[in-house]
């Protein structure tokens, strides 16, 4: 079951080949598929890389048998001529980079264009200098050498202008760098910087900018299961930010696993959970699986059997899930806890060995859980334990008027928030000029 819910395949279209390694390596741990196959997906991904040592490993896995391949030493000796051609290029910038006056007007200098010709009046720097930074960059992430790519494309954002025709690339390529340097605060920022850029010009090509919040919503993945801000970030993005959920509706509806599972491990954003259920529904004929399938039992058939048999499936999906195995003992524990919030509130006497059936626990288990749960839970369950007969009896209140108004305006300042948010980005209409398709590694594969 692991491979058929499987996203690897789906998901690697809209990442940087880079992005894709730490994916294919959690593959190969996992043992989901043929060895064999997995190296020779890793060689197709390698194709368009300076790693060619590394190639050339994973050729020697996929082929013991065989001779290496030309291609190879050609390759590797191509390498090395463009290593000395760009460094020969770096050379006097690197020198003037390294002066202890252009290190303090660096850190001193917030506007790019007051920098920029700072540099070009006092040590001749020009447009060509600019594009050799951002070539330089581009040659070392190519070779793996994310820390180095990262501090020169930071350079490269600071000096160039936005309506350049690389400066949406280099924003793109410094994101890829900070996810791969596992820099969770840098690249929250970045993302955060490139979604403000994308939605900023809506004059630009619709089919374009969809792609690029296609790539964006896929990017953010790393970085929502990673940062501590991340389980908020990606309910405000995928969840309230329409055109991000018509993007994932239109082009990659899988991502609603992740944010099924963002809702459920965060109990902070528990309200937000009808609208999940809402938009699982109505996507329910293009996705499905153990994740969705929960919640779909749970809280629209109310089928406490086929919920808890999603449940057991959940716990394989999660922990073959490069983004969420992290989360999944964290998931795993929540999702018994709305089992059983929801049970309690449409029945009034439960017995402790069918709850305890039903949580995959036995009986003394489930009674401790459920002891603990009254004491802690967020729920604000007003239960009660007899021990003797085996029972936990619910006492039922009303909800008063107050608190359904309280309930349905929860989200209403953040909505409002959001929206006047949107509104001034269009009445600003920052003029960025740069309208191609992020093309940091070659584009989206076909």
């Amino acid at each position: 079951m692991a491979d058929k819910y499987d996203l690897t395949s789906k998901m690697g279209v809209y990442l940087d080949r880079h992005l894709v390694f730490p994916m294919m390596e959690f593959l190969n741990e996992k043992d989901i598929y043929d060895q064999r196959e997995l190296n020779i997906g890793k060689l197709e991904i390698l194709n368009n890389t300076n790693m060619v040592d590394f190639a050339l490993e994973v050729h020697k896995s996929s082929y013991p048998d065989e001779d290496t391949p030309r291609h190879f030493e050609q390759k590797r000796s191509e390498v090395v001529r463009q290593l000395k051609s760009i460094n020969e290029k770096m050379q006097p910038i690197l020198q003037m980079m390294g002066e202890e006056e252009v290190k303090k007007q660096i850190d001193s200098t917030r506007e790019g264009k007051q920098l920029f010709e700072y540099l070009e009046r006092h040590h001749n720097f020009t447009l060509d200098d600019l594009n050799t930074i951002f070539e330089y960059a581009q040659f070392q992430y190519k070779c793996g050498n994310y820390s180095v790519a990262g501090e020169f494309l930071y350079l490269h954002r600071a000096l160039v202008q936005p309506d350049d025709v690389r400066a949406i690339p280099s924003l793109w390529g410094k994101l890829a760098c900070g996810i791969l340097m596992q820099e969770w605060d840098a690249a929250f920022e970045d993302l955060n910087r490139l979604r403000e850029i994308i939605d900023s010009n809506p004059s630009r090509n619709q089919l374009e900018v969809l792609q690029q919040r296609t790539w964006l919503i896929h990017w953010s993945l790393f970085i929502f299961f990673n940062h501590p801000k991340g389980r908020d970030a990606i309910v405000d993005l995928f969840l309230y930010q329409a055109p991000y959920l018509n993007t994932i509706q239109t082009m990659c509806p899988w991502v609603l696993r992740y944010l099924a599972t963002a809702v459920i491990t965060n109990k902070r954003r528990r309200n937000v959970l009808k609208e999940v259920v809402r938009v699982i529904q109505q996507e329910s004929y293009t996705y499905r699986d153990p994740i969705t399938e929960f919640i779909e039992c749970l809280y629209v058939n109310f089928d406490f059997d086929k919920a808890q048999e999603k449940l057991g499936e959940c716990e394989t999906v999660l922990s073959n899930d490069f983004f969420l195995i992290a989360c999944a003992d964290e998931f795993m524990e929540n999702a018994r806890l709305f089992i059983f919030e929801t049970f309690c509130r449409i029945h009034q006497r439960i017995s402790i060995d069918k709850l305890a059936s039903k949580l995959n626990m036995s009986a003394d288990e489930a009674e401790r859980w459920i002891v603990n749960l009254i004491r802690k839970s967020p729920f604000k369950l007003d239960a009660k334990i007899d021990s003797q007969r085996g029972h936990v009896t619910m006492e039922s209140h009303s909800v008063s008027l107050y608190d359904q108004v309280i309930e349905k305006t929860k989200t209403l300042a953040l909505r409002t928030q959001m929206l006047a948010t949107n509104v001034e980005r269009r009445l600003n209409k920052e003029k960025d000029k740069a309208d191609v398709v992020p093309h940091w590694a070659e584009g989206p594969r076909p």
